[in-house]
């Protein structure tokens, strides 16, 4: 018997979906659910094409309560520019969790992924940067750090956002679209340390496969959120900084044990604490989160197929009649 799959493109889910604090909460539930029982969430399949200088992630997650379940391939080709072409695409595949039938393809080239990442970045700053924030800092000058100040300004809205990147032209760029977007103040900074010792909140976004900060550099009343490290050999953050932070909390411990931020720390040998405190369980109460307004704390975020499944299920939930619908 034939039944109905909705296609939607990515310039269909531009105009219907934004990065809003509807969207934070939905991936909020996302990591809820994720510190419940009945989550199945196999390791990523991660492949790494250094011949074709590529990465491709596919991730997927059951939750218990939700009607589908995605399944996400994220490849990123990051020559293509050089072609005319976007580094990163990819679709969301989102099936029936009731029958297994594929319900709706979105044709998202990376925007989905791009908008829970970001609002994942909410969740972690809502729940665990100091209640105030006036300044926020952001390692990194592409789309998703230009995301992360804006998900961040939804939950601390901050007046002031300082940009840091290798390259400085581009952090002012940077810079001025944010000051745009969120009608605060935005400077480009060449010093990384500077940038950590005047912020509250900072965000780190980048690729790097070495610490671009440093575990001396942490002060109190400080929150790091890094996003970077969600491959093996990926490293944002000096490992000894997981271990002088007063809390360091991850989204996945498996993950983030295979890579993470907490991968380094391992293979320094340097982490003896076990298993780390998971978002999830700060978000249901579990943990209590936060020690206080001086603490430091540390969250590393490697990315789940938990979220995408909640990205998901909330386009299809708004939109059941957006794009196109094929009889299969």
């Amino acid at each position: 018997m034939a039944h109905d799959i909705q296609i939607v493109t990515e310039a269909e889910l531009r105009a219907l979906v934004p990065l809003d604090l509807r969207l934070v909460d939905v991936i909020e539930a996302a990591f809820a659910a994720l510190a419940g029982d009945g989550v199945v969430m196999p390791p990523i399949l991660s492949m790494d094409l250094p011949g074709a200088n590529a990465e491709v992630d596919v991730k997927t997650a059951y939750l218990p309560g939700f009607d589908g379940f995605a399944i996400k391939v994220s490849p990123g080709f990051f020559d293509n520019p050089a072609l005319g072409l976007p580094s990163l695409n990819g679709l969301m595949i989102l099936f029936s969790a009731k029958t297994g039938l594929v319900e709706a393809l979105y044709l998202d080239n990376g925007y989905l992924t791009d908008l829970r990442t970001a609002a994942a970045g909410a969740v972690a700053a809502r729940h665990l940067a100091p209640a105030q924030v006036e300044t926020a800092g952001i390692i990194g000058t592409g789309v998703q750090a230009r995301l992360q100040a804006r998900a961040a300004h939804l939950v601390r809205p901050f007046a002031l956002v300082l940009v840091h990147g290798r390259d400085m032209d581009k952090a002012r760029a940077c810079a001025a679209d944010l000051a745009q977007a969120l009608g605060v103040r935005a400077e480009a900074v060449g010093d990384v340390q500077a940038l950590v010792r005047d912020s509250q909140l900072v965000v780190t976004t980048t690729a790097a496969r070495a610490p671009l900060i440093r575990a001396d550099w942490l002060h109190p009343g400080l929150h790091i959120t890094a996003m970077g490290a969600d491959q093996p050999g990926k490293n944002e953050i000096d490992p000894r900084a997981l271990l002088a932070a007063d809390l360091y909390v991850c989204d996945r411990a498996q993950q983030a044990e295979a890579s993470g931020e907490l991968e380094s720390a391992l293979a320094a040998g340097l982490w003896d604490r076990g298993r780390p405190v998971e978002l999830g369980e700060i978000v249901t109460g579990r943990h209590p989160g936060r020690p206080g307004a001086d603490a430091v704390t540390i969250c590393d975020l490697t990315g789940t197929g938990a979220q995408d499944t909640a990205i998901a299920s909330h386009v299809r939930a708004l939109f059941p009649d957006a794009g196109a619908v094929i009889h299969a």
